[in-house]
C-alpha cells in the first residue's frame, strides 16, 4: 500500500504543476493513446532492477563443468534468469534461434519464487507479478533471436489468454500459432464434469522462421498409366465448399475416353472452374467469358482433362449403372444404391438435387477422379508438409485430415505428462523434481524447429530436458546443436543451501552424457557458469581477469572457455588474428607478446587489456604491430550489446 500511495501521491504532484492547456492536451493524449489489449498493475509491484543499473559478469565452474578443458558452446548458467538474459543479451544477441521455455503456470500453488518468496494463490498481486515477471524477461529473449527465429512457450489452459496476449505485447505481429498437447487421458477435477486434460505451447516467430515439416514420401508417387512426363501422385479435386456455398463448380465430368460420367459432391464440390460453365452464365457475352476465364487462379477442368492432368481410375463394364428413367433412378438413390462415394460410401446423387434428369440415360463409373500432381512439378524443397497443431499422444490413432496426402501434416508424439517425472527418477533414483516434460514432447518439438547448428535456449530449464533433447537429437543425426540452459538455485529463507540448477539441471546433464543405469552416454560437454553482479563504480575493483575473459570469450566466440595461465591469455582466433587478454602490462607481459605471433603462427594481434595505449606504444618499440582496446571499455559496453572497438 504505501507503495500504491506513493505512486498515486507522485503523480497528484505533477498534475498540480500543470495548467489549464497542459491538462487538456494530457487528458487527450490519456484518452487517444489507449489501446486494446492487456494492461496489469506494474507501476504498483516491486519490480526488477533496471537494466544497466549494475554489470552482470560470468564465472566459470570448473568443478561443476563436464569436460572443462577445451571451449564449449553448451551452457548451464546459475542465478536469476533476469540476470542470464541480461548477459545473454550482450554475448548471443540475435544468434539465438529457438527459445523454448516451460515458466511457472501461476497456478497458486506455490509454483514459483519471485523477489525471494513464493506466489501463492492469495497474494493481491499474483497475475501482476506473474505477468511482470515474464514481461521482463520475453523482452530481452526476444532480442536474442535471429531473423528467422522462434519461441516456444508452455502454458495451462487457465493462463493461455494472459500469456498470449502478453507476447501479443512482446512480440507484436509475430504470433505463429499454437500447438495442442493431451497431457494425461483423464481429468482428476470433475466437479462441473469437465475434464482438463490437455496444454498449450504458444509459438511466435520472426518473418523467416519456418517448421521443417516432412519431405513428401517419393513412394506416393507413380505412373499407372504409363505418362511420357514420368511418376505422379493423386490429388483431390474436391474442396470443403458444399453446392450451396459454390454453384458455380458443381457440375458432372466426363471421362472424353470411356464417355463414362461422374457426378459431383454436393457436400464437397469440384476446386476447378468449368468453361461450359460460365459459358452458360455468359450466353451471347464472349467478352465477360473472356474477363472470368481471365480471372481464374488456375486453369478449367476442360483444360486439365485435354491436357491429361486429370486420372480417370479404370473400372468394369459391369459397375458402370445407367437408369432408363427418372423414376428407376429415384428408387436406387432411395434403395441406397445409387453413385455414392468410395470411402464413405455417402450418396453423390439426392432427390433434392437440381438437374436430377441429367443424370437419366447417362453411364455413371463409380470411383473418384483426381488430379496427377506430377514429380517434376516443383522442385523436392518445396515438397514439405506442414506441422499439424495437435500433438498426439505415442500410440494414439490420428485420423487423416484430408485425402490431399501428399500435404497430411506432421503429428508430432509425445508421451503423457506423468511419464516425465519417471524419466526424472530413471535418472536419479528419486523424483528429483516436480512436473518436469516429457523428453519426446521437447525432442520432437526441436526437430521440428531446429537446423543441426542451431543454438537452443532454455530460461526456465528446470530438471533440463531441453538439454537432455538436444543431445539426443545430435546423436541422431550428428547435428551440432548446441543449448543453454538459465536456472536458479531455488534457495529461500526455509531452504538456503537449495540448488537445483547444480545437484538437478547440470547433474542430469552430466549422467546423460556419461550414461546411467546402464544406458550409454550420448556424448557432449557444457560449461557451468555462475553469475556475479557488480555496480558499475565498483568496476575496476571487483571484476577480474576471470570474469573479462569469459564475457569476451561468449561475447566475440560464443563459448565458454576456462581461464588460461600466464600473463597472455588467448580467447581464441578470428581468421588469421589472434585475440589475447591481458591482465596487466608489464616486462613479462610485453616480452610474452613480443614472439606471440612467430610461436603462435598467428598474423595480426588484437589484445584487450587494462592500459591498452601504453601497450601499443611500448609493442611498437619491440616492432610489433597489435590493435590494442581497453578492457574495462569491452566488459562495460558488452554489458549494454554494444561493441569494444570489435
Amino acid at each position: 500500500m504505501n507503495m500504491t500511495n506513493k505512486n498515486v501521491g507522485s503523480l497528484l504532484g505533477q498534475l498540480e504543476s500543470l495548467n489549464e492547456s497542459q491538462l487538456r492536451r494530457l487528458l487527450v493524449e490519456h484518452l487517444t493513446k489507449q489501446k486494446l489489449g492487456l494492461t496489469w498493475e506494474a507501476s504498483a509491484i516491486e519490480r526488477d532492477a533496471a537494466l544497466n543499473a549494475d554489470l552482470v559478469l560470468p564465472r566459470h565452474c570448473a568443478e561443476w563443468s563436464q569436460n572443462p578443458e577445451g571451449g564449449t558452446r553448451n551452457l548451464i548458467i546459475e542465478g536469476d534468469n533476469f540476470d542470464a538474459l541480461r548477459l545473454l543479451k550482450a554475448t548471443h544477441a540475435g544468434k539465438i534461434r529457438v527459445i523454448y521455455i516451460d515458466p511457472p503456470y501461476n497456478t497458486g500453488n506455490k509454483d514459483w519464487v519471485y523477489n525471494d518468496h513464493y506466489v501463492g494463490a492469495n497474494d493481491r498481486w499474483r497475475h501482476s507479478q506473474w505477468l511482470e515477471f515474464l514481461y521482463r524477461r520475453l523482452t530481452l529473449a526476444r532480442d536474442l533471436l535471429t531473423p528467422d527465429g522462434v519461441i516456444m512457450v508452455s502454458i495451462n489452459d487457465e493462463n493461455r489468454a494472459r500469456l498470449e496476449l502478453l507476447l501479443d505485447e512482446v512480440m507484436p505481429g509475430r504470433r505463429l500459432g499454437s500447438l495442442v498437447w493431451r497431457t494425461k487421458d483423464t481429468g482428476n477435477d470433475l466437479s462441473q464434469r469437465f475434464s482438463h486434460v490437455h496444454e498449450h505451447i504458444l509459438v511466435y516467430a520472426n518473418a523467416g522462421f519456418k517448421f521443417n515439416g516432412r519431405a513428401t514420401d517419393r513412394s506416393k508417387f507413380r505412373n499407372p498409366d504409363e505418362d511420357s512426363r514420368g511418376d505422379w501422385s493423386p490429388q483431390p479435386l474436391t474442396t470443403n465448399k458444399t453446392l450451396f456455398e459454390r454453384k458455380n463448380t458443381y457440375y458432372p465430368i466426363q471421362d472424353p475416353e470411356t464417355g463414362y460420367w461422374y457426378p459431383c459432391d454436393p457436400d464437397s464440390v469440384w476446386r476447378f472452374a468449368s468453361e461450359k460453365e460460365i459459358r452458360s452464365r455468359f450466353p451471347d457475352n464472349e467478352r465477360a467469358v473472356q474477363a472470368a476465364l481471365a480471372g481464374l487462379r488456375s486453369g478449367t477442368i476442360e483444360q486439365l482433362i485435354e491436357n491429361k492432368q486429370i486420372y480417370f481410375p479404370p473400372c468394369k463394364p459391369s459397375d458402370v449403372m445407367e437408369f432408363a428413367s427418372r423414376d428407376e433412378l429415384l428408387a436406387a438413390v432411395n434403395a441406397g444404391k445409387g453413385p455414392v462415394l468410395p470411402k464413405k460410401k455417402t450418396p453423390l446423387l439426392r432427390q433434392d438435387l437440381p438437374d436430377l434428369d441429367f443424370w437419366v440415360g447417362k453411364p455413371i463409373a463409380p470411383g473418384r477422379p483426381s488430379r496427377k500432381e506430377h514429380w517434376t512439378a516443383k522442385p523436392q524443397e518445396e515438397r514439405l508438409a506442414p506441422l499439424s497443431s495437435w500433438i498426439a499422444g505415442l500410440n494414439e490413432d490420428v485420423a487423416l485430415f484430408s485425402d490431399d496426402g501428399d500435404e497430411e501434416p506432421v503429428v508430432l508424439r509425445s508421451a503423457r505428462g506423468g511419464v516425465a517425472t519417471e524419466e526424472v527418477k530413471d535418472v536419479f533414483g528419486t523424483k528429483a523434481f516436480q512436473h518436469p516434460k516429457p523428453l519426446s514432447l521437447i525432442k520432437n518439438l526441436l526437430q521440428q524447429a531446429t537446423r543441426p547448428g542451431d543454438i537452443v535456449l532454455d530460461f526456465f530449464a528446470g530438471s533440463g530436458t531441453t538439454g537432455h533433447a538436444v543431445l539426443a537429437l545430435n546423436a541422431e543425426d550428428k547435428g551440432q546443436r548446441s543449448f543453454i540452459l538459465c536456472s536458479s538455485t531455488e534457495a529461500t529463507k526455509k531452504e538456503p543451501a537449495k540448488n537445483l540448477c547444480r545437484d538437478v539441471c547440470a547433474e542430469r546433464i552430466r549422467r546423460v552424457i556419461q550414461g546411467y543405469g546402464g544406458k550409454p552416454g550420448l556424448g557432449g560437454e557444457f560449461a557451468y557458469l555462475q553469475l556475479d553482479k557488480v555496480e558499475v563504480p565498483d568496476l575496476p575493483f571487483e571484476a577480474d581477469a576471470a570474469h573479462a575473459f569469459q564475457l569476451l570469450a561468449l561475447r566475440r566466440f560464443g563459448e565458454a572457455r576456462p581461464l588460461p595461465a600466464g600473463p597472455v591469455k588467448r580467447l581464441g582466433q578470428s581468421g588469421d588474428c589472434a585475440v589475447l587478454l591481458c591482465e596487466r602490462v608489464d616486462a613479462e607481459t610485453i616480452a610474452s607478446l613480443v614472439d606471440w605471433r612467430a610461436r603462435n603462427g598467428a598474423a595480426r594481434l588484437a589484445i584487450y587489456s587494462p592500459r591498452p595505449s601504453t601497450l601499443a606504444e611500448q609493442l611498437a618499440v619491440a616492432g610489433v604491430e597489435a590493435n590494442c582496446y581497453s578492457l574495462l571499455d569491452a566488459v562495460m559496453r558488452g554489458q549494454v550489446g554494444g561493441g569494444a572497438n570489435e
